[in-house]
């Protein structure tokens, strides 16, 4: 992969690092390389987008970009990212783009590409597009006249992506018995969520579902829980589920208020799965960064794990390679791939709900079947990630660290792959050792920086 592209799309300070100008250069270059200019009538691009201040500049940029090649595009207004994968085939697309910076802060935003089939953009097609950004777009094709592109707004996008979604809820019952609270993040999910749970029959309460342009991820959603774990509880709820800024991903929170992350979910859903005859291979994908909780629990049913590096897109990549049809994140990124092309935190939260529909037990139980071992995550922010992970000195405190955890233990020091930051994570039934191996990566790292 090259410098522009991330793990999840091209990712900065809106306005900043992604300029209108680089906003409009990835229209043209991403239409030019995916739109299918074969066909009698013209390509068409679906763009979508959440709700942060400068995803309408950013749009119009886009748009712009992609018109001024002769390819359409439908806007489809403000949906969540997985909404975008699902429409983008349903619509026969080109190809489908999303504006937005996921869990970010609002200063950010990002700018990621769907291909035909509503799967992320292989890293080759990625290339592609950044060496025709970077060599600059102005000498791609110009079409005049009639030829020019045009924006047509599709209005029954949402209806479309909760038929759906509606359409996979696989029990007789609907969620009439069910208390729901949903912490939409300002985000994408602030119209969607409610109105997929309330189709079901569940009692929605929503918060966080009331989006100005700049409260996006603002001390809530799916990395900020304090408030939904306050409001399961004081409206006695049977779930909570949070989402983050562009939905792809969701934490629960179960009756008693406890946070329930990705690995808490795949267990869950991977044992009904299993019970129920539907995990077929008898595995599962996780990241090197999930719990060892998980492997335990998985392992006393016979279900293996194969696991990846830290990003949905690799997820999906290990999930394609061996045949898995469950896999995820402790993030809360979790890809059912029978359904959906990616992570989806709307599809996700629908198959949590039909486990304790299934099962007659409450979040709080389904979750006793994994123990979750001690694991600390630190995050250090710095510049050059690569340069410094290289140096000698902190090579030699990482293996340091490895031993000291020895066996039972598991260390993971990796770069973001979305913020300038150093993630720092180990795991292990000893905790004070945790946090010294911790803080002796930590300080080799601030030594050389």
């Amino acid at each position: 992969m090259g410098t522009l592209f991330g793990t999840d799309g091209v990712r900065g300070i809106a306005n900043i690092d992604l300029t209108p100008e680089l906003a409009f250069d990835l229209g043209r270059a991403g239409s030019h390389i995916l739109a299918n200019k074969e066909l009698n009538t013209k390509p068409k691009i679906i763009v979508g987008k959440d709700t942060r201040l400068s995803c309408d500049m950013l749009e119009a940029a886009l748009i712009a970009g992609i018109c001024s090649t002769g390819a359409d595009v439908l806007t489809v207004g403000v949906l969540p990212t997985p909404a975008i994968a699902y429409l983008t085939s349903k619509y026969e697309a080109s190809c489908g783009i999303v504006i937005s910076a996921s869990h970010n802060p609002v200063e950010d935003n990002g700018i990621k590409f769907f291909g035909p089939t509503g799967f992320k953009l292989k890293d080759e097609i990625e290339d592609e597009i950044e060496k025709l950004v970077k060599q600059g777009t102005a000498d791609l094709m110009r079409p005049q006249g009639t030829e020019v592109g045009r924006v047509y707004e599709v209005n029954e996008a949402l209806n479309d992506y909760l038929d759906y979604l509606v359409s996979i809820y696989d029990l007789k019952e609907n969620l009439s018995n069910l208390t729901i609270v949903l912490d939409c993040a300002n985000g994408s999910a602030f119209e969607a969520g409610p109105q997929l749970f309330e189709r079901l029959g569940a009692k929605v309460i929503a918060i966080h579902n009331t989006p100005t342009g700049v409260n996006i991820n603002e001390k809530c959603g799916s990395t900020h829980t304090e408030s939904i774990k306050k409001a399961v509880v004081e409206n006695k709820a049977d779930l909570g589920i949070a989402y983050d800024g562009d939905a792809d991903r969701c934490i629960a929170i179960d009756e008693k208020g406890n946070e329930i992350d990705g690995d808490f979910i795949m267990v869950i859903c991977s044992l009904n799965m299993l019970r129920e005859g539907k995990l077929n291979p008898s595995k599962i994908v996780a990241t090197v960064m999930s719990n060892i909780g998980l492997e335990i629990a998985l392992k006393k049913e016979n279900i293996a794990i194969e696991n990846c590096k830290v990003g949905d897109r690799y997820v999906l990549e290990k999930m394609q390679e061996t045949g898995a049809l469950l896999g995820g994140e402790q993030s809360g990124h979790i890809i059912f791939l029978e359904h959906a092309t990616t992570g989806d935190g709307l599809l996700t939260s629908l198959k949590i709900a039909e486990v304790i529909k299934n099962t007659g037990l409450s979040l709080s139980t389904l979750t006793q079947e994994m123990e979750k071992q001690p694991q600390i995550l630190v995050n250090i922010k710095i510049a050059e990630k690569d340069k410094i992970l290289s140096h000698p000195l902190v090579v030699e405190a990482i293996n340091q660290a490895e031993q000291r955890l020895g066996e039972w233990g598991k260390l993971v020091v990796r770069p973001s792959g979305t913020e300038p930051k150093v993630r720092i994570m180990a795991q292990g039934p000893d905790k004070d050792l945790l946090t010294e191996v911790i803080d002796d990566i930590k300080k080799a790292v601030e030594t050389v920086q």
